[in-house]
């Protein structure tokens, strides 16, 4: 199979597909059934059944009852039965092994007074179903178990799982010195505090609640505000235009040149356009007479809501991801009109460099689709050149912030596109990669993947692009479990991914999972951004809460903070370390992972030393001052 930024021929690319699909399928749970010529037929059944209802499902969530509470789901449920349920409550279904007993009668029989009787005699029915699983010829039974030990074994074998475990985390191959180890326990003491007050009550746990409730909460954190502190190395998924504070917007609609048609509500759009005359169209006003009309501080606020996915009630304003993805489009539209004003885009990425300084970031790859920029002048600048901006507004901040590592570019248009936008958004990063290899060194599929445009459709086209440009795929950044979107995780591997964005859905692939580590392909950790997409309600449950107990290639990032009222990469290191990962995991983890984003970026060799250079240096700077610090009370 191809490795790194080998590109398969077609044939082979397709041969190999099928095959890690077939592997997959073998591994699936219940693959060693051989089923009948009868069965088959009421297979193909059920599987008919099932189509349809996914589908639906796939179109419009809210239609598809495991994405919903269950409780919402019930009367619906009994209005229009679904018929792959009517034919799974025929089938037989051997025993119930975790019954409560008080909680297992139909609640209409306590009703009517019988519950006693009742329950002992649905109790006495499950007993038997149960004697029947576990029983096989007489009195034979199917479950083994080791022998008892003695409490010195139970406890020393309990040992030495504890430590083997830890022994696995990510992280765990990091070892302290005496101040680190001064820092890390103080650190961890903190950690512990806040542990143990959300155990006592979860709704003071940050991690357990939506980051829209808890944002207040987050900044006041003893935990968050060292990790503030904490050299985290670089940001590898990150979108331009999503990273900036929102001050440096609502400070650009105070310039006299800028026109606004439309409204600032969600059913309308809203355009933006810098020029010293009327844009061309109806339904233009000068931003600063409607800020005349209705008063600097409404419009401030205005501007600020506009720019921003933060509800105070986010679990019911947004039902689905369908509805969240719909206001980032909003935002997408009305910012990109503003935005691509080249004086806006060089302020707004100036602001991106500081505020990443400020959070010790000290590096940043970045998805860009490289817009076309205008002036008022009324020239339009080319990919190459807004690269070239980028490089040199770079160059400035790195000669005054000799900490700062630099920037590079991942091309990321929308996966949406047809085939023939698919060949000319190849040819421009061919081009521009051609004049800026070690700049724009990367190419992605940006949007959401859902209703976009699988991998495999254009995988034909994308294997004919230069190696020189690495694939970054977002892929997997998803709920469901063998369709078309979570697939993209197979292409992504196929067509060579350096390093794949979200990757939500791979614990659900195991070959895959195994296939992601045996290649070193980096899974890039989005955690707040999954929720605020409705991938996860509870951090806790974040699936990569899996890899990082392994020693994964992985990294944490933070895709799109700005629109939720996030610090650059704190808030997800935050989330990360006290929510996802094993409450034992220590300071060691947050170096493994500022070391990851080095190791992994697509910086070259020589880049990666001098940027591994800087980090210890800044690293040693923290340590130091903390650890006297400490010492010092």
């Amino acid at each position: 199979m191809a490795d790194g930024n080998s590109r398969l021929p077609p044939e082979e690319y397709f041969k190999q597909r099928q095959a890690l699909i077939e592997g997959e399928a073998k591994l699936a749970f219940g693959a060693d059934t051989e089923l009948s010529e009868k069965e088959q037929l009421v297979n193909k059944h059920l599987v008919a059944l099932k189509r349809p209802e996914l589908a639906e499902g796939f179109k419009n969530p809210l239609n598809f009852t495991p994405a919903n509470n269950f409780f919402e789901m019930l009367d619906k449920m009994d209005a229009l039965p679904s018929p792959l349920f009517k034919i799974i409550r025929q089938m037989p279904k051997g025993g119930v092994l975790h019954p409560h007993e008080t909680a297992w009668a139909n609640t209409e029989i306590i009703v009517s007074g019988a519950s006693l009787a009742a329950c002992v005699a649905q109790m006495l029915i499950c007993s038997s179903l149960l004697l029947i699983c576990l029983t096989m010829g007489g009195a034979k039974t199917i479950i083994d178990r080791y022998p008892w030990l003695s409490p010195d074994e139970y406890h020393q074998q309990r040992q030495d799982l504890v430590q083997k475990e830890a022994s696995l985390a990510l992280g765990a191959d990091i070892v302290l010195n005496e101040k680190e180890r001064i820092v890390n326990d103080h650190l961890m003491s903190l950690k512990r505090a806040e542990l143990a007050e959300g155990f006592e009550n979860p709704l003071k746990f940050a991690p357990a609640r939506h980051i829209f409730e808890v944002l207040d909460m987050i900044e006041t954190s003893p935990v968050f505000k060292l990790i503030r502190q904490i050299p985290k190395g670089g940001l590898l998924h990150a979108h331009a235009t999503s990273l900036a504070n929102t001050k440096v917007i609502v400070r650009a609609t105070y310039h006299e040149h800028l026109w606004q048609r439309g409204e600032f509500t969600p059913e309308r759009g809203l355009d933006f356009r810098f020029s010293r005359t009327v844009p061309d169209g109806e339904g233009w006003e000068l931003v600063q007479d409607i800020r005349k009309r209705v008063g600097d501080a409404q419009y401030d606020d205005a501007v600020r809501q506009k720019f921003t996915l933060y509800d105070k009630d986010p679990l019911n304003y947004y039902k689905t991801s369908n509805d969240v993805w719909s206001r980032f489009y909003g935002i997408f539209h009305a910012l990109k009109s503003m935005v691509n004003y080249k004086p806006f885009w060089e302020s707004y990425f100036r602001e991106v460099l500081l505020d990443l300084h400020e959070d010790n970031v000290m590096y940043l790859e970045m998805r860009s689709g490289l817009p076309a920029l205008y002036d008022l002048e009324g020239k339009t600048y080319s990919p190459e050149e807004v690269a070239e901006i980028y490089i040199n507004i770079t160059e400035e901040f790195k000669a005054t912030h000799p900490s700062f590592a630099g920037t590079k570019v991942i091309y990321g248009p929308r996966r949406s596109l047809d085939d023939a936008t698919l060949e000319e958004r190849i040819d421009t990063v061919e081009r521009v990669n051609h004049q800026y290899s070690n700049y724009v060194v990367g190419f992605d599929l940006t949007g959401q993947e859902e209703p976009g445009r699988p991998l495999l459709e254009m995988a034909d086209k994308l294997l004919t692009l230069s190696p020189s440009v690495n694939f970054v795929f977002h892929a997997g950044e998803t709920n469901w479990n063998g369709m078309e979107t979570d697939e993209n995780l197979i292409d992504a591997i196929l067509l060579g991914s350096k390093r794949i964005g979200h990757g939500y859905a791979l614990l659900k692939h195991p070959l895959l999972l195994e296939e992601v580590k045996r290649r070193g392909i980096c899974v890039e950790i989005n955690p707040i951004s999954n929720q605020v997409l409705r991938l996860v309600t509870d951090f806790r449950n974040h699936s990569a809460s899996v890899l990082l107990s392994t020693d994964f290639p992985l990294v944490i990032s933070s895709d799109d903070p700005a629109y939720w009222g996030a610090t650059p990469l704190s808030h997800d290191f935050y989330i990360a370390f006290l929510g996802m990962a094993s409450a034992h995991q220590d300071l060691r983890l947050l170096k493994k992972l500022a070391l990851n984003s080095l190791h992994c970026s697509l910086m070259d060799d020589q880049e990666k030393q001098t940027a591994m250079e800087q980090f210890e240096s800044s690293w040693h700077n923290f340590i130091d001052r903390t650890a006297r610090q400490l010492l010092a009370q």
